[in-house]
């Protein structure tokens, strides 16, 4: 196998991760969690001793 044939099945691979990821992270069903998790920063939390 040539090295530019790795390297190009290489290149796929990292593509298909990468645009899972973003479907992952733009999915409908995510939209609550991170919305929730967006909102953390501004929530007053006691610090408890």
């Amino acid at each position: 196998m040539d090295t530019g044939v790795l390297f190009g099945i290489v290149t796929l691979v990292l593509l298909a991760t990468f645009l899972g990821g973003v479907a992952w992270a733009f999915s409908a069903r995510r939209q609550r969690e991170f919305d929730a998790a967006a909102q953390l920063p501004l929530q007053d939390h006691e610090v408890q001793p």
